[in-house]
């Protein structure tokens, strides 16, 4: 390898993606087609990016396997930040397992933070934390370790582990500082902001409070029952009900909850559960129906009993009730959570992301649209959907994969 490619390469390891490019922005060698790639990638231009990329891996030959996974590495990273989630994630797989097999764990193990950060994207979190406890950071250097650490944490908060969280965030501070790339540090930074925001709301008798992630935390350990409207779930504990494809069920408990320890009137229950403006008998029977189908799914949490003009919440323990609810209410919160990275996501990767049909998330953003809530980059295929920064998103309790139970 020569000098100006030793020390560009030097210069990108240090986040100085132009001065890289002053060393080979000239040059058409496949070394310098992959470090110009991985330039302007720093530099925000992907889709210039990743067409060097694709020009450097043709480029490099049979025998430089090391590279061409470098490279595909690189494509794998850039299809995670445009949040291309339809990008072949076997290609990445094999390009890891050719740089552990050649000896070079330090893009290996990048490589594998790609496939967890990945999976966290779309809710995988435990086959996340198989993947990332087969990575012993150790012996990796100060970038990657931060990047390890970063990966931990996001495990962690998705979990709502929030001690373990603060340690991992800990020690991604310490290596980003000894790293000294700034990207790096402002990631980190970013990633720790989420402990610090309003993550829900506290709905309980007459009065509500915003709650930081570890007060979340610590209400689903109380002797709370817990009406999850970030995850469409009843809880207690360690003792979960999940009412996620029964929106019907759980607006009936939603509406029971809030007015707890008080009743609610079936005309009042119609509304919220079926959206009726004048009650008929269907809508009544159709009630029962349903009232009938939520005190059986609820049986090991609570029960429901009838009263003179409708419906109450009965748990069947003494700890009280409580409502989680988003930080704002919006239909489409959860597509609101995941907009609002600040990343431009395609409707198919929203899609992917959330386990909704196309048609489902398709229909969502229009709505957004409409309200001018998002904003559509590009036309066709390349259509990309935005949102401004939103106080109180993102929050990882609208992000998909469910919460644990233990």
């Amino acid at each position: 390898m020569d000098s100006l490619i030793t020390a560009a390469a030097r210069a990108l390891a240090a986040g100085d993606a132009l001065g890289a490019l002053k060393r080979v922005a000239l040059r058409e060698d496949a070394p310098a087609l992959a470090l110009r790639g991985i330039a302007m990638a720093q530099l925000g231009d992907l889709v210039r990016a990743k067409s060097l990329l694709r020009r450097a891996a043709a480029a490099f030959g049979p025998r430089e396997a090391v590279a061409r996974s470098r490279c595909v590495v690189a494509e794998a990273e850039i299809a995670l930040v445009s949040r291309d989630l339809g990008w072949p994630v076997k290609k990445l797989e094999q390009a890891r397992l050719t740089l552990e097999r050649r000896g070079d764990r330090i893009n290996a193990a990048h490589a594998r933070h790609l496939e967890v950060r990945r999976l966290l994207l779309i809710g995988a979190l435990d086959e996340a934390e198989r993947r990332l406890g087969e990575l012993d950071p150790a012996d990796l250097p100060p970038a990657s370790r931060a990047a390890y650490d970063l990966v931990l944490a996001g495990i962690a908060i998705r979990r709502l582990r929030t001690r373990q969280a603060r340690e991992a965030l800990a020690r991604a501070v310490e290596a980003a500082r000894e790293a000294d790339i700034p990207a790096l540090s402002a990631e980190v930074e970013e990633v720790g902001l989420v402990l610090r925001r309003p993550a829900a709301r506290l709905i309980q008798g007459d009065g509500q409070r915003p709650l930081l992630l570890d007060e979340v935390e610590t209400l689903f350990s109380s002797d709370l029952l817990v009406v999850d409207a970030c995850r469409n779930a009843v809880r207690r504990q360690d003792e979960v009900v999940s009412l996620a494809t029964r929106p019907v069920l759980f607006a009936l408990v939603r509406a029971l909850a809030e007015a707890w320890p008080g009743d609610v009137s079936r005309e009042q229950l119609l509304i919220s559960a079926f959206g009726a403006r004048h009650a008929d008998e269907s809508h009544r029977a159709r009630l029962r129906v349903e009232i009938g189908r939520l005190r059986a799914e609820l049986r090991p949490l609570a029960d429901i009993g009838a009263t003179g003009r409708g419906f109450a919440l009965k748990p069947r323990h003494n700890g009280g009730v409580a409502v989680l609810a988003p930080p704002v209410d919006e239909k489409h919160a959860a597509l609101l959570a995941l907009l609002a990275d600040g990343e431009t996501w395609a409707s198919s990767a929203l899609s992917i992301a959330l386990g909704a049909s196309a048609r489902t998330v398709q229909r969502g953003l229009e709505q957004l649209a409409a309200a001018g809530k998002v904003q559509a980059l590009g036309k066709g295929r390349a259509r990309r959907w935005t949102v401004p920064v939103i106080a109180g998103f993102p929050t990882v309790l609208l992000l998909p994969g469910p919460l644990p139970s233990d």
